[in-house]
């Protein structure tokens, strides 16, 4: 019986607590992984207010862990003690259903989410089934991967499936999400445009490698730009003037969405149509996929902006993502 100190969230939208938790015995498939950064995602904070209605407590949040392997169960394969992993949004799926099989785990319907029914990371040790414990490259810089793993895959999973190095790539909102889609498509050799309702950002924006910047709020703007982009990557859940965006589609061009929209998106449907565009949305990736990112991450020395805070200060980092102030991901090193 394994007994680990975290920081519990012991209901909805309340502080969190330090306490020792019992993680029981090691599952035979399972790694257990000894944390030594987390990400704080904005995915943390819903979970914690209960945003999207399925949160249990007491909680044990992160999901952008990184750490070596301590324990390793006795029928887990690849992965040694001593080694680096990183543990996302996925603690573990089924691994035979019709989308494992197909290498799709991260659509798995049995998919278990790390912080949601299970513990997360922001403690001293997380668990994770073995294939979604995903082992780092070597220079990959360990203290500003966290993010990587759940919101950088977030938007490297649709550039990988959608864009090409001459696809002209739209990247709305310049967040949490969106500055590492910015330097993901414009290291993949994309036409990068950058959309922002904070014009504090415009020169950051170029500083990732957007070639042009535009407000998100000037409809003219937007329209200046009708028929343009191959792919409009949509990292916000913000009002926005869908129209306008879906008229900046090039013919078969795709209008994605990873922002979780909580309102109803108004769809012009006729042209879609008429200029053959799709409209689509994706959550994270496959380990696979995770596994490609972080490769492709540290060949490029391409790092989330981050901000660090000691672990001990797990509540303060919260009230700072919360009030809209973190620029632009948040990590908390671990300090127990």
């Amino acid at each position: 019986m394994a007994t680990i100190e975290a920081w519990v969230a012991p209901a909805a939208k309340s502080s969190l607590v330090r306490q020792k938790v019992e993680l029981g015995p090691l599952g035979d498939e399972e790694v257990e992984v000894e944390v030594e950064h987390c990400g704080l995602c904005h995915s943390d904070l819903s979970i914690r207010n209960n945003d999207w209605g399925f949160s249990q407590f007491p909680a044990v949040l992160g999901h952008e862990a990184v750490g070596r392997v301590v324990e390793v169960g006795r029928a887990a394969k690849g992965l040694t003690v001593g080694q680096r992993v990183g543990v996302g949004w996925t603690a573990g799926s089924c691994m035979h259903c019709r989308q494992c099989m197909s290498g799709n785990h991260h659509l798995c319907p049995q998919s278990t989410f790390t912080i949601v029914g299970h513990k997360g990371a922001f403690a001293s040790r997380v668990r994770a089934h073995w294939g979604w414990a995903v082992p780092l490259p070597e220079k990959i810089n360990v203290a500003e991967a966290g993010p990587l793993l759940c919101g950088g895959m977030t938007v490297f999973n649709p550039l990988a499936m959608y864009a090409k190095p001459t696809s002209r790539v739209g990247i709305v909102g310049i967040g949490g999400l969106g500055h590492m889609a910015v330097k993901f498509a414009a290291a993949y050799g994309c036409e990068v445009t950058a959309f922002t309702s904070s014009e504090s950002k415009f020169d950051e924006a170029r500083k990732f490698g957007a070639h042009r910047v535009v407000s998100s709020r000037n409809s003219d703007a937007i329209k200046e730009l009708a028929g343009v982009f191959d792919l409009l990557l949509v990292t916000v859940n913000v009002p926005l003037d869908w129209d306008a965006l879906i008229a900046s589609l090039a013919p078969n061009g795709r209008l994605h969405v990873v922002g979780f929209v909580l309102e109803p998106i108004p769809l012009a449907v006729i042209p879609l149509i008429m200029g053959q565009r799709s409209f689509s949305g994706s959550p994270i990736g496959s380990p696979v996929g995770i596994g490609t990112m972080l490769e492709f991450a540290a060949r490029h020395n391409i790092t989330p902006q981050t901000e660090h805070f000691p672990m001990r200060r797990i509540n303060e980092a919260f009230e700072r993502l919360e009030a809209g102030k973190a620029r632009y991901r948040i990590v908390l090193d671990v300090d127990f």
